[in-house]
C-alpha cells in the first residue's frame, strides 16, 4: 500500500462530506450516540464498518483476534464499561468469521510464543465443546464450527461482565452472536439462546 494514497485520499473523503453537508464535521465532532457495541477480529479482511454499511457515529467498536472477551484483559473490559455503562448501547454484537487465522493457530499445537496466552482461550472453547467438536470428521466443518462456538462463548463471556449485568436491571440491552463468512460475504446470525445455555450458573454471576 502506498502510504502517499492514503492522505490523497483522506482530502477527497473530506471534500466530499463537506460537499454535501457543510457541517458535517462539526456535527460529528460534538459528540457520540452510538447504540451498538462491535467486538469483532482484528483481520484485514473484516472490515467491521463496511461489514455492517455503518456510518462513523453510528458503532463502537472493538478488535482483536479472534474477537476474544476474556476477563482478564483490561481492553476489552474497559471497551464493554464505556460502551455499556457511559454510552448506553442497546446492543453488543460479538462477530466471528470463518477462516479465521486464529481460531486456525488454537487447533493446532504449535508453540506460537506470546500468541500462546491468547490462544489458550480458544483451546478452553476446544475443551468445553470436545464431545461436539471431536464427533465432527470433516475438518474445515470442525474448524467452522469452533468458530461459532467461540462467538457463543465470549457473548456469554460479555452476559458475566458487572456492566451488563447492571444494565440488564434498569434497561433492555441484547446481546447477539454473529459469524461473517468471507467465501460469500453473508453475516449469519447464530440465534443463540443464552437463557437456555446460562440458566443453571447465571445465579453466580447475577449482581443484586
Amino acid at each position: 500500500m502506498d502510504l502517499k494514497k492514503i492522505f490523497e485520499h483522506n482530502e477527497q473523503w473530506i471534500a466530499e462530506k463537506l460537499s454535501k453537508n457543510p457541517d458535517y464535521f462539526k456535527s460529528l465532532s460534538s459528540g457520540q450516540k452510538p447504540e451498538v457495541l462491535y467486538i469483532g477480529c482484528s483481520d484485514s479482511r473484516v472490515t467491521a464498518e463496511e461489514l455492517l454499511g455503518a456510518q462513523p457515529g453510528d458503532v463502537f467498536i472493538h478488535r482483536n483476534i479472534a474477537n476474544m472477551v476474556p476477563n482478564t484483559d483490561l481492553s476489552s473490559m474497559s471497551v464493554i464499561n464505556y460502551a455499556v455503562s457511559h454510552l448506553k448501547v442497546k446492543h453488543v454484537i460479538v462477530c466471528g468469521h470463518y477462516n479465521c487465522g486464529g481460531v486456525k493457530a488454537a487447533m493446532q499445537s504449535s508453540d506460537l510464543g506470546i500468541l500462546n496466552p491468547w490462544l489458550r482461550n480458544i483451546r478452553d472453547v476446544y475443551r468445553l465443546h470436545a464431545r461436539e467438536l471431536n464427533a465432527i470428521n470433516d475438518e474445515e466443518q470442525k474448524y467452522n464450527r469452533l468458530v461459532e462456538l467461540n462467538v457463543q462463548e465470549q457473548c456469554m463471556n460479555v452476559i458475566k461482565t458487572p456492566d451488563v449485568q447492571r444494565a440488564y436491571k434498569d434497561r433492555k440491552l441484547q446481546v447477539h452472536g454473529w459469524v461473517f463468512d468471507i467465501r460469500t460475504g453473508m453475516l449469519k446470525d447464530l440465534k443463540i439462546d443464552f437463557d437456555q445455555k446460562m440458566d443453571k450458573i447465571m445465579e453466580i454471576y447475577r449482581l443484586d
